[in-house]
């Protein structure tokens, strides 16, 4: 075969492989997923090295840096693909430091974090919040109020629940008791009795959708065939609060979410009432952060909150999130690309990327 139609061949297969435009964009998320190697000077490297873009026709990619040495390739001296990349070694100092704030019974401050990990408060604050999508300080709050919920459920008062989950007076609690747990702390211990939750239920392309908020913003989106079973859900989730009936201003609501699920792409842009463990809300904020019409594994989110032993538990926390569309689960996929289970089903989870690929 003549050589420069032999180049062509392989500078066209190069380029139709979805692996090439992640080198081109030298895409960081795409390190430890494969790695490509040049013929021409022998060496492998990470798809975010900053080397000089070689020649399509020249590329070869491979699932492991063994297969590359194995092909004969050594590794690259600015990358380092044989050595553990700079972005796994910030989320494994990021899942330390989160150990780290859950153990503490004082919040550590930003300085006691960073010399714990040895790097500067700036870096650190930036690398974090890179990683789990929260400030320290966020992550810290949201797990104080995990142990805030765990205190309350298990403690014979208010006060010995405050003083249980670290913090030093009633004073600073109830500052921001409503903050934390969407309620005063009295309620919550009830159940969320008197917790005032409006909602209402609409229709769209894929079936009936109910909408429920709560003074701090939209806190249920469910999705189905059968409105009572919807409303059944709803109380629920919310056992204790008190439902009410959405009028026609809460019509208004409904219909930017039905919107939203028509085309997916415009996007949502309410207040939200978002409660679950630290832990979920890490999840829960990386899947926020994924693009209409891009998808993500589930392995992937592990990787991007700093866990990415924690895999199972991401698709947990995919499968109890109650906001649909607003927390875009349904953009989470098998490795493989294929469809996993979603709460209000696959054929919706279908839905909803197609019209995002429009």
């Amino acid at each position: 075969m003549n050589m420069s139609k032999k180049a062509k061949m392989l500078a066209a297969a190069t380029a139709s492989d979805a692996r090439w435009a992640a080198v081109c964009a030298r895409d960081p998320n795409a390190d430890g997923r494969f790695f490509y190697s040049v013929r021409t000077t022998g060496v492998y490297c990470r798809p975010s090295c900053a080397a000089r873009l070689a020649r399509p026709e020249n590329i070869e990619f491979h699932l492991t840096a063994q297969d590359a040495e194995r092909a004969g390739f050594r590794p690259c001296k600015r990358c380092k693909p044989d050595q553990v990349s700079l972005a796994q070694q910030h989320a494994v100092k990021v899942a330390e430091l989160c150990r780290l704030i859950e153990s503490s019974e004082q919040v550590p401050s930003l300085n006691e974090m960073a010399k714990h990990a040895g790097v500067s408060p700036f870096h650190l604050h930036r690398v974090f919040k890179s990683i789990t999508g929260l400030t320290p300080k966020a992550y810290a709050a949201a797990n104080r109020a995990k142990r805030v919920r765990a205190e309350l459920d298990r403690s014979n008062t208010v006060t010995e629940a405050i003083y249980g989950a670290g913090y030093g007076s009633n004073g600073r609690f109830y500052e921001k008791s409503n903050e934390i747990l969407g309620m005063t702390p009295t309620n919550y211990r009830a159940g969320g009795v008197d917790t005032q939750i409006h909602f209402a239920i609409g229709e769209c392309t894929l079936g009936s959708i109910l909408v429920a908020a709560s003074p701090r913003g939209v806190c249920a989106i469910f999705m189905g065939d059968d409105p009572d079973k919807l409303v059944r859900d709803l109380r629920d989730h919310f056992p204790r609060a008190n439902l009410i009936g959405g009028d026609a201003e809460f019509a208004k609501l409904v219909a930017k979410v039905v919107c939203v699920v028509e085309a997916p792409r415009l996007g949502l842009d309410l207040p939200l009432d978002v409660r679950g463990t630290a832990f979920q809300q890490r999840v829960w904020q990386a899947l926020r952060k994924i693009p209409a019409g891009k998808t993500a594994s589930y392995g992937e989110i592990a990787k991007r909150i700093g866990s990415p032993k924690s895999v199972r538990a991401v698709a947990q926390a995919c499968a109890v999130n109650v906001l649909a569309v607003a927390v875009p689960c349904h953009r989470v996929v098998r490795t493989d690309g294929g469809l996993s289970g979603y709460r209000w089903g696959v054929d919706r989870k279908r839905a909803l990327l197609d019209r995002e690929k429009n």
